[in-house]
This record gives structure tokens, sequence and C-alpha cells, in this order.
């Protein structure tokens, strides 16, 4: 066993537990009493794990617990208080001692102070890497675990202080230096961790990257001066880092956890951001899931690839949440903006694991709190009842949406020459039918070469818009939803098949030929498109300006552009598609140049009371193409040029792109836009339910939720979501109240223990 952690110290003690024949040799390269860092925290569902794993040392770690239930967020001089979070805290050192201890009574070998160059030469039948983030172990096997160290840049320093905090306490400061931030919990009866991170900007504006130990500490005391309350800050740097004691985070990830006999566990196989508190827990789950492991299965290889397979997920899961939390505190100033109830609210769902409905288990009142802060802010009226985020009004310009649910954009592919027809009329109207506040059409195509496939609706015939008059009327007539028109333009990825048929893939026969601002093929087999000439452009500019004046004629209360997904525009703003040279290519407000001049012309076409909007990818997922980052000057440009809300996709511009999916994944780059660049989002990706919907909504990450495939399934998504959350001031058809009132007991039975 190398590395005398946690990890190294709990694994050691079960299997000596297990088998007091194992002969167990532990060497760290530290003393006993030497440790770094302050205060360790556990959730109530990891002591129940420490507890069934080894009852005695359990019984000697909860002894010396900490115990708290609230969290405290100060913040603009107002402290929010949110309930129910059923947390523990011990010091760092006790746990390690009670642990030593432990593993000493066992019959651990237990040796400190002592440094492995080569676990290889060792005389083992296991040999496992328990040594950390730095860990050496990973690093002389690192062709075989192939690690992935991601350094960070936000700096930390952890401190502690005799000041007992009795809530998790989160501490936001604004200096003209910049934004900092202080983590702050009790793990014994008179001392509390305290650490104070930072982005680097601040960092550097505030003198921290010229001070040593001393004047860190100093200038933190003076910082966080009316929440220490005279009390002093403590540190246990180590000697080498006191000139330079503020560190980054170091996010380890591994291809492999196991080579031969040689086993990763803990920091050395991943790593999980404080601010989520999960890296003590992770590493001592690992120690209990490769115990049980080894005790099951005689075969070293078996017993190991199936710890690996155990635990992987486990660590993934928690290492998304953590990155989450991480990079929200990384980007607090794009934060400090919100008020000081939607910013703590945004503070405690940061992660994605504490969702809107789990806020309102552990603490109700807080939770109605803030959702009567909101609904007043929504209504402008105050002393509402508290709504769900999602039931509250939103308004684009002249148009009030009485809710924040928008049915996705989705492409049907069942019209025949562009025509809409009884398919689109049952669809849309089934869907408007079903509460959601706003509902969009597929992508409409301006003209027969502009379609992706043979079924793809248009707008560039009279008969088209007869199809889309009568659908436009039915939908005001039956139902107070709006009703959005999405135009677009394939580009290079038209001619092809029915996505049932073969996505992306060319049409057999019947095909048009096709183009895009450069001569490149989506992918192989697709048609080489041919580089558009200006005249090409001016074509499809005033193709979209005469659907846009045909939209005004069926009676759309709102038009969105699209730009994202590889079509035309969206080919134009990338640089994986757009190779150009000439004014529409190379720099990025070049490439943005034609996409800026079909909206310009469009907004001046579409009458001034009517919002539109723009769907963007805002990132590739491939190497030299747009990010995130990127995705806030396109988003920009849109709204200077008079877009009114940013739909904010992601993605399919490029056949070798790698997406990173998961729940709501496409959100961080909505959040990132509305709180950078303070522009109104619309998310959407994977958003499935009113609890995403809720929490989205109300921590500020988008001011409207596109639903897709859940509005696929259900078409009443809306109504049976307010009927799940008891909400009853959400419109029904009259003639489907008999059925509302049904599932309302239906679901109240459900729900009744």
């Amino acid at each position: 066993m190398i590395g005398g952690g946690p990890a190294g110290l709990y694994f050691s003690i079960l299997m000596k537990r297990a088998d007091p024949a194992h002969d167990i040799q532990l060497r760290e390269r530290n003393p006993p009493d030497n440790t770094f860092g302050w205060g360790v925290v556990f959730s109530e569902q990891t002591l129940g794990n420490l507890r069934a794993a080894d009852p005695e040392s359990y019984a000697a770690i909860e002894d010396h617990f900490a115990r708290w239930d609230d969290i405290d967020i100060h913040f603009r001089g107002t402290t929010i208080t949110s309930g129910g979070h059923g947390f523990v805290g011990i010091a760092r050192q006790t746990l390690l001692d009670i642990l030593r201890r432990r593993a000493e009574s066992l019959g651990v070998r237990l040796t400190y102070r002592t440094e492995v160059d080569d676990e290889t030469a060792l005389d083992a039948d296991l040999i496992v890497g328990a040594d950390g983030v730095n860990s050496g172990v990973r690093r002389r096997h690192r062709d075989a675990f192939e690690p992935d160290l991601d350094v960070r840049t936000a700096r930390y320093i952890w401190l502690g202080t005799t000041r007992r905090f009795d809530a998790f306490t989160f501490i936001i400061v604004e200096t003209p230096a910049g934004v900092f931030q202080a983590h702050a919990y009790r793990f014994d009866d008179t001392r509390s961790a305290f650490i104070v991170e930072c982005d680097e900007r601040s960092w550097r504006g505030a003198g921290f990257d010229a001070m040593n130990l001393d004047q860190s500490v100093a200038a933190c005391e003076a910082m966080f001066a009316p929440w220490l309350e005279g009390h002093p800050l403590l540190s246990n740097v180590p000697a080498h880092q006191r000139e330079h004691p503020w560190v980054t985070f170091v996010r380890v990830r591994c291809a492999r956890w196991h080579q031969g006999r040689v086993v990763l566990i803990g920091d050395a196989a991943h790593t999980a951001h404080f601010s989520i508190g999960s890296g003590t827990k992770l590493a001592m789950e690992d120690a209990i899931a490769l115990a049980r492991s080894l005790n099951a299965e005689p075969a070293l290889e078996t017993a190991l690839a199936g710890y690996e397979a155990e635990r992987v997920t486990e660590a993934l899961r928690l290492q998304n949440a953590a990155r989450n939390s991480m990079q929200w505190f990384e980007n607090v100033r794009r934060y400090v903006h919100l008020e000081p109830a939607q910013f703590a609210y945004s503070l405690l769902t940061r992660s994605q694991r504490v969702s809107h409905e789990n806020l309102r288990l552990r603490d109700r009142t807080y939770l109605d709190g803030v959702e009567r802060w909101f609904s007043a802010r929504a209504t402008g009226r105050d002393g509402d009842a508290a709504v769900p985020p999602l039931f509250t009004p939103y308004r684009l310009r002249g148009l009030t949406l009485p809710n924040r649910v928008v049915v996705s954009p989705m492409d049907m592919y069942s019209a025949v020459d562009g025509t809409p027809n009884e398919f689109h009329l049952v669809h849309l109207g089934a869907r408007a039918l079903g509460g959601a506040g706003l509902v969009m059409t597929e992508m409409t195509c301006v003209s027969p070469e502009a379609r992706i496939s043979l079924g793809c609706t248009g707008m560039y015939t009279e008969v088209h818009v007869e199809g889309w008059t009568r659908i436009a009327d039915f939908v005001h007539r039956w139902t107070p939803a709006a009703l959005c028109l999405q135009l677009g333009h394939s580009g290079g990825k038209g001619a092809t098949l029915r996505m049932w048929e073969g996505m992306d893939e060319p049409l057999d026969e019947g095909g048009w030929p096709v183009m895009a601002p450069s001569a490149v093929a989506y992918k192989p087999g697709m048609q080489v498109p041919r580089e558009m000439t200006r005249a090409d452009m001016e074509q499809v500019r005033d193709e979209f300006v005469r659907a846009t004046r045909m939209a005004v004629r069926c009676g759309f209360d709102m038009l969105e552009l699209h730009c994202a997904h590889g079509y035309l525009l969206s080919a134009f703003i990338t640089p994986l598609s757009n190779l150009r040279t000439d004014e529409w290519g190379g720099s990025a407000e070049s490439r943005l140049r034609f996409p800026l001049e079909v909206f310009r012309a469009m907004r001046e076409a579409w009458p001034a009371e009517r919002p539109m909007s723009v769907r963007i990818s805002a990132h590739d997922w491939t190497d030299g193409g747009l990010t995130d980052a990127d995705a806030v000057g396109v988003a920009q440009a849109f709204h200077a040029a008079g877009a009114d809300i940013i739909h904010v996709s992601a993605g399919q511009t490029s056949a070798a792109a790698q997406p990173v999916y998961g729940r709501m994944f496409q959100t961080p780059f909505s959040d990132r836009i509305r709180n950078e660049a303070r522009i109104p989002t619309i998310a959407v990706g994977n958003i499935t339910d009113a609890d995403q919907v809720n929490s989205i909504i109300a921590a500020g990450r988008a001011d409207l939720c596109a639903l897709g495939r859940p509005h696929l399934s259900d078409p009443q998504w809306t109504l049976r979501a307010a009927a799940a959350l008891g909400f009853t001031g959400q419109w029904w058809p009259v003639q489907y109240l008999p059925g509302k009132s049904q599932l309302e007991r239906t679901l109240q039975r459900a729900q009744t223990p």
C-alpha cells in the first residue's frame, strides 16, 4: 500500500478485517502527524457506507463529528439560509489518527517517512497506489493508466480559523480588484476550514500573485474581517509552498485504473473539486469497493476489473457534478449581477445534484420564498402565492408568453412539395393544446433547394402560406400558445434522405445540387457543395426576406432564424466549414457577416412589435471548432442586430464532433451567454422534466426551456407537469377539464403514502 491518506488506511483496515492472515504493508512519504488541509466533509449517505464497512472505526469517527444542516450564503449585505442539507465534518488529522490506530490494532504494518521510487521492485501480490493527486505510481505507469490531468486556472488557499461557523458558509466579496469567495465549515468544537478562492484575474488584481503565505493570510483576514469577527486565519501549508501558497485544482481522470498487480484508488485515480466535498468520500468508497471485490473474487485480474467497473461510473458521475460546481465558482464574477435571491439559488443548484424539488424536500420555507420572489419579478406584483418558475409569464417585445415551456423545433419530414398538411396541423395543434407557452415549427425552408429532404416544410409559395395560416389560426383560436416559425436553409446538408431512411445520407434520386460557404462535404459520401458566390448570397438573403413577409401574412407571433447544426448560415459561422479567404471568411467578424446580413434584412421586414430569435450551435465539439467562449461573441452580434433571445443548441456542425452528452448537457452554454453577455436565452438539450425546467429558470441559466423528445411522447407535457406540481393556474382546454380533475386525483393518490 503506497500512501497513508484516508484511502490507503481504510483499504488496509478492510482487508485486514476481512482476513487477519493478509500481510499488509503501508508506506507513506510524510510523518503520521503531518497533513495538509483542515476538515473533511461527509454526507449522510456516505456515513451509512462507512458504518456498514467497519463499525469500529465508524464509532470512533462519529464521536468527533461536527454536524450542520444549514447553508448560509453571504452576498451583497444579505445572508440567505437554506436548511436540511445534512452534512458532517471532521478534522482531517483526527480522521487519519483514528484510521491509523485502527489499522495498527489490526496488525497493518505502517511505515512513515518512506518514499517509494519503484513499486515494481516490491515483493507483493498487489500494489495499491493511494498516493494522492500527485501520485508517483500513476506517473510511473502513465502509459498503462493514460491519465488526463486538467489544471484549472482559478486559485485557492486552504486555511483554517478559530471562528466557529454553525452552517456551511459561502461568503462572496467584491472589491475593485475582483471577486473572491470563501468556503467555510466547522469540523470540530473549536475550528473551521476556510478556503479562499478566486479567478486568476482577481488573484492578480489583488496582488496575491506577489504575496507569500504570511502576507496572503493577512490580506485574507482583512478581506473577510466582517465574518471572521476578530478570529485569526490559520495555516498548515507545506514549507515548500510558503513563498507561493496559492494553488490550482487539478482534475485527474484515468482511462484505466489497474494494470497487472498495480491498482489506483482515491485521488490517484480521480479527483473531484473541493466545492462539493466528495474527494475523501470517493477515496474511502473506492477502498470499500476494492476490498469487497478482492475478497469475493480469487482471481486478481477479475477482481480488479470488477472494482474498476463498479467505481468508474460513480466517479464519473461525481466528477461531472464537481465539474459543474467548479466551473460555477471559477466564474463567480459572471453571476454577481444577479439579485441575492437568485444568486443564492444558482449557487445551491450549481452542481445539478440539488434540484428545485430537492430543495423543496430540504427546506420548503426557503423554496416558497424563492418562488414568491421569482413570481413577483415576472409579474410585477408583490404578495403573490408561490408559483413554480416554469409557470411564470415571460415577455418578448409585444408578446407575453403564459409560461416558460417551449416545444422545440423538430423536423417531421412529412411535407409534400414543402406544404404543411394535416399531420403538421395535428402535430403542432396538439402541443399547443398541451399547454406549452411557445410552439416552434420545424425548420421551414426558404426555397426548394434549401430543404434538407423531400419531406421538409417550406415557405416559398402561396400554397405554403395557406397551409401555415390554417395552423396558425387553429393555435390562436383554441389555445393561448404563441406560434414561432423557424426559417432556415440546409446548405451543404441538403438533398438527403428522411431521418428514418438514413440520417445525413444523400438522396438516391430526386436530389439537387447543394451550395455552402466552401466546397467542404459534411461527411464522406455526401455531396461536395459548390462554393457560394455573392450573387448566391443575395438570392438566399432575398429568399429569407420573402419567407419573412409570408410569415407575417400567416399570423406567426415570432420568428426564428436557424444558424445552428451545420446548415447554411451555421456553416458560415464555424471555421470548420467556412474556409473562405474573402470578406465572408477568416475572422469571426467576417464569418458572421453574411448570417448577420440575412438577419438584419429579416428584422427589417418583420413587424417591430414581434420578437425574433436566433438558434446557434454554441460548441462544435471538435478541435478547431467554435467553443462556448466564441458563442458569447456570436450571441452578442445577433443581439446587437436586433435578436431578442438566443436559442442555444450545440454541435452537428461536423461529422467528427464528439459531444459530451448528459442531463441538460447544453444548458451551461445558455448559462454562459445569458449571464456573461446578459442576453436572454432559450436552453435546449436533454431537458426532460419539470424539476429541471424549474431549476434552470429559477437559477437564471435561461429564460425559456425548449423540450423536444418529451413532447413527442407526451403532447400534454405542460398540463401533466402542472397537475404533478399541484399548480392550478395553468390553462387547460375547457373540453379537457374532466381529464384535468381525474389526472390531479390520480397523481395525488400516487403521492400519498
